[in-house]
Parts: C-alpha cells; sequence; structure tokens
C-alpha cells in the first residue's frame, strides 16, 4: 500500500508553528513570512481534514488533533533531519534555480555574491529562460516568475508585489502631470495596454495609446531606458541597482499593481 504523504513545506511549516505555538516564530526559524506558514497550515489542514491550531488572544495554539500530529510527527521529522546532516556533511550541495532573464539580470545576480560567501559550500546552477520550469519532476529545484496570475498545484513564496512606476535616464524631468510623460518615447513591454492602464491610474482621462506592434522584452525595455531612448514602466525591485548609481531615475510617485515575483518550489 502507497504511504499517503502531505506536503514536506507544509508539515515543517506545521511542525515548526506547533513547536514554537506561534507562526511568526515559525516564518523567523524557517525564513519565510508570516503569510507562507498561515497558506501551508490552511493547506494542510485541509488535507488532513482536521483543524491543528485554534486563535487565542495572544496568536494561536494547538488544538487536541494539533498536538497529537505534532507529538507523531516531530521524532520522525528529527530522523530524517539526523540521517540527512549525516550525508549532507560529506558532500557539497547544489541548487538548480530556473528564472527569467530580467529577474536574473537585474536583481538575482547583484545578490548572488553575498549568497556564495555566506554559503561556499553550496554549488548554484543557474539556468535563465522563460520557458516553463517542470519543477514537480525535478528538472529544478526552484523557480522565479514574475507573474500575473497564480499557478496550482507548486509551492510557492511571495519575494515582491511592489508596483510598477516610470523610470528614465536622470536627465528627464519628474511629471508634474501626468500628460508630462508624453513628451518621451514610451517603451513597450506589451502592445500597450500597460502604459494606457497606467495613464487611466494616473488621472488622464479619455486617452488611449495606439497599439503597438513591436513589444519589447522586459529588460530590453529598461535597457531602452538607461540608454536615454524612453521611459519605461517597471518595478522598483528590478532597478534598484540603477537607481542607486544615478543611471534612472523615478518620474512619477503614481505606481500601478502589476502582478508579483514568486518563488516556485
Amino acid at each position: 500500500m502507497p504511504r499517503y504523504l502531505p506536503t514536506l513545506n507544509a508539515v515543517r511549516a506545521f511542525e515548526a508553528a506547533g513547536r514554537h505555538e506561534s507562526f511568526s516564530g515559525a516564518a523567523n526559524e524557517l525564513n519565510v513570512t508570516h503569510a507562507a506558514i498561515s497558506r501551508h497550515v490552511r493547506g494542510l489542514e485541509k488535507q488532513l481534514g482536521v483543524q491543528l491550531f485554534k486563535k487565542i488572544a495572544r496568536g494561536v495554539e494547538l488544538t487536541d488533533n494539533g498536538s497529537l500530529y505534532l507529538k507523531g510527527i516531530t521524532p520522525a521529522l528529527d530522523q530524517i533531519s539526523t540521517s540527512s546532516e549525516y550525508f549532507r556533511s560529506k558532500s557539497t550541495g547544489a541548487i538548480s534555480i530556473s528564472c527569467e532573464p530580467t529577474f536574473a539580470l537585474k536583481w538575482l545576480m547583484p545578490h548572488l555574491g553575498e549568497f556564495q560567501d555566506t554559503h561556499p559550500d553550496i554549488d548554484l546552477r543557474l539556468v535563465s529562460s522563460l520557458e516553463v520550469a517542470d519543477i514537480k519532476n525535478n528538472e529544478f529545484d526552484v523557480a522565479i516568475r514574475y507573474c500575473t496570475q497564480d499557478y496550482e498545484g507548486l509551492e510557492r513564496d511571495l519575494i515582491s508585489a511592489i508596483p510598477v512606476y516610470p523610470y528614465g535616464v536622470p536627465s528627464f524631468s519628474v511629471a508634474s502631470t501626468p500628460s508630462d510623460l508624453l513628451q518621451y518615447r514610451l517603451l513597450h513591454e506589451d502592445k500597450g495596454q500597460l502604459w494606457t492602464r497606467w495613464f487611466e491610474k494616473a488621472g488622464l482621462q479619455n486617452f488611449k495609446l495606439p497599439s503597438n506592434a513591436n513589444p519589447l522584452s522586459s529588460l530590453l525595455a529598461i535597457e531602452g531606458a538607461l540608454a536615454g531612448h524612453g521611459i519605461v514602466l517597471t518595478s522598483p525591485d528590478l532597478v534598484a541597482s540603477d537607481v542607486e548609481n544615478n543611471r534612472l531615475k523615478c518620474l512619477s510617485n503614481t505606481g500601478l499593481n502589476f502582478g508579483a515575483i514568486i518563488l516556485y518550489t
């Protein structure tokens, strides 16, 4: 008879939350967000068909079923950890990452040096691609994608959901009104829908940009802005280094919610 095994990440999240009797304590231990712990626990409760925690004034408390489950799984996780550490100590680790080109170049690469200095025993394999990553069949350990919709069936953690803003070179003027930006070329990642939505959000009424038949990739749009060819709508996460080094500046404080950067495991 095959084993019935709930999602391991959900079990780890519950076990840590149960030991701490705190979602925040579990989040700190596992280096994830409070929301991720809550989502894992809710998913595990749904899988098992029982309530594991109940809300109390100071936070959460294990139910009787939760205490029983915690008592059963903690020794099992301890044994898995002990056995895994034995082999981990004898070999170097490796993590394979699938990442979109824009995020890989503009955010991930600048941070890899710090990670590798902290974890010199981990070998990182980074593949930059727009193709769907097959995590379920172990093609990659993790995948990072900028998503405008969620993908069910995978464990996921939110990296960022910061709105997009217009950026241009420092010589460009900050917009007093949305129409001020029309003096610059608008660099498109689509056929014009995103800029149209931004101008509507900024309060420019009864206005629609002409359709752009030749959209750029997000990376080329940012590079075009850096070269002074126009302005780009993008996430502050992707141009943080360019802003810090005075290569780009934000031209309006109006932001448009558009997708999120998500880590899938």
